[in-house]
């Protein structure tokens, strides 16, 4: 019988610490000093920045999963999606900054690790040893639509809440992602995909 060699994750002098009185207000310290002073309500700036992270977590999963395919496209058309998929690679990256100083600029927190934003993320990973060109571009394709879809409920959020500076954001995020979305689709047609 396999035994399992992965060990629990246990932070390292936490297992065996009760909560106390103490640590109580060393959280609520910590948590007065990241609570930027905004005129957005506390459940509106709680509401959002959540979204926002999640919202983050999927860019970082996009990213890798753009970057994963960049990495092993392979075929005739090789230079061609190797490069397209590095920009938009690039475009997504370059919005995660924004993404998460948006959260904190409304006082609410963003991503600490990987793992949050591995348990958040609504990407699915392709861990697959090939991806034929034409089903990266078009899982990508069907990645940045969903994306996009979900952006624009946050915006909804955004709009119930009045933080048009947000909103505004997120318009910007899904103007990129729809172009990610269409020249995907246009790619994707090489060859004779149907591309829906």
């Amino acid at each position: 019988m396999a035994r399992s060699t992965k060990a629990a994750a246990v932070p390292i002098g936490r297992a065996a610490q009760p909560k106390t009185a103490a640590s109580d207000a060393r959280v609520r310290v910590t948590a007065e000093r990241l609570n930027t002073p905004s005129d957005l309500s506390p459940e509106a700036s709680r509401e959002i920045a959540e979204g926002l992270t999640v919202l983050l977590s999927d860019f970082l999963a996009l990213y890798l999963k753009t970057k994963n395919f960049h990495w092993h496209v392979s075929g005739p058309h090789f230079r061609d999606y190797h490069l397209l998929l590095d920009e938009q690679a690039s475009q997504i990256l370059a919005a995660t900054d924004d993404v998460a100083e948006r959260a904190r600029k409304i006082g609410g927190t963003t991503l600490r690790s990987l793992g949050q934003a591995a348990q958040k993320a609504r990407i699915v990973d392709n861990n697959a040893d090939y991806v034929d060109p034409l089903d990266m571009l078009a899982e990508l394709r069907d990645d940045n639509k969903a994306t996009t879809s979900r952006m624009r409920e946050l915006h909804d959020l955004c709009d119930e809440h009045n933080d048009v500076a947000t909103a505004s954001l997120i318009e910007e995020w899904i103007d990129q992602a729809e172009e990610r979305t269409w020249f995907l689709y246009e790619a994707s047609r090489r060859g004779g995909a149907d591309g829906h």
